[in-house]
């Protein structure tokens, strides 16, 4: 089997192209062998969460970014089964409040990050500032920007501005023991066509399609280039992305619960250790309890 955590992991050592990754890819795996697999990594999961929220000196945030269909709603459900709700949050970023688009447009990314010893979920991120604004600069114009009237006053430099502003937020944030893993589950547009078409069949999963997924779909190449260009531009050794193939449900959870598992299980942590004295006092306790 391959190496999950090192063969999808991207540092920014070297220039990713999409097209190079294999979207159905299984590395190894058996379909036969997923629940199996998953549970076992959903149990170790639940096991490192619990040191991270008593050692008390980490966070972890977690980035899912991807196209409509990618599965970042299931992904979270599966790999995310066993971790205990009071040490986990998960943010689901729709279209920005007029609140915030008074300020910049990390501000309401900042306000939701985790806590120390917390487990935090973006379901999608700060990254749609340079992605759905990539593929639609007219959205630049509701943050009402100093010298940006319309679309064409976008300066060629201000993509590559956002960037820096991301790397540095991302540098800022790891520097005061944030830890961040940032998917990007990688589906093909044949597979998304399918799962598009089972939603329209299934009366139950109709609310999750609308006729702009199919418009946003129209600019898939688009989209491909702008997640190229963000995952180059802001791939680093402390904030690495990881590209997921996302055509087989059961091998991308896998695939994603075995890098938490390997984020979490490198981190110096441990469960906190009583002083002496007050050790000793809990052996007298236990004795006066046993005496009852």
């Amino acid at each position: 089997m391959q190496n999950i955590t090192n063969n999808f992991k991207i540092t920014g050592n070297q220039k990713v192209s999409l097209k190079d990754f294999d979207t159905s890819l299984s590395a190894g795996y058996r379909k036969d062998d997923a629940d199996d697999v998953l549970a076992d990594l959903v149990k170790q999961t639940s096991e490192l969460q619990n040191k991270l929220y008593a050692d008390n000196k980490f966070n972890l945030l977690i980035i899912f970014q991807a196209m409509d269909a990618a599965g970042k709603d299931s992904a979270i459900k599966h790999t995310m089964s066993g971790v205990n709700p009071q040490g986990c949050q998960v943010y689901s970023f729709k279209q920005p409040s007029s609140e915030d688009y008074e300020h910049d447009f990390l501000w309401r990314h900042y306000k939701a990050l985790p806590e120390r010893g917390r487990i935090g979920i973006h379901n999608r991120s700060h990254y749609e500032n340079v992605l759905v604004t990539r593929v639609h600069p007219q959205y630049i114009m509701n943050e009402n920007l100093p010298g940006i009237s319309s679309p064409d006053d976008i300066p060629k430099d201000f993509w590559e501005q956002r960037y820096e502003s991301i790397r540095s937020f991302e540098k800022h944030l790891t520097r005061n023991g944030t830890v961040i893993i940032k998917f990007f589950l990688h589906i093909s547009k044949e597979e998304q066509k399918e799962r598009f078409l089972k939603r329209i069949d299934d009366e139950s999963k109709n609310w999750k399609f609308s006729a702009g997924d199919l418009e946003e779909r129209k600019r898939w190449d688009d989209y491909m280039e702008a997640y190229e260009d963000a995952i180059n531009a802001t791939a680093t050794h402390d904030a690495p992305w990881y590209i997921i193939p996302a055509d087989k449900k059961w091998f991308s959870r896998i695939a994603i619960s075995t890098i938490i598992v390997d984020t979490l299980s490198k981190l110096k942590m441990e469960y906190p250790v009583l002083p002496e004295g007050e050790s000793n006092n809990l052996d007298d306790i236990k004795k006066r309890l046993e005496k009852e």
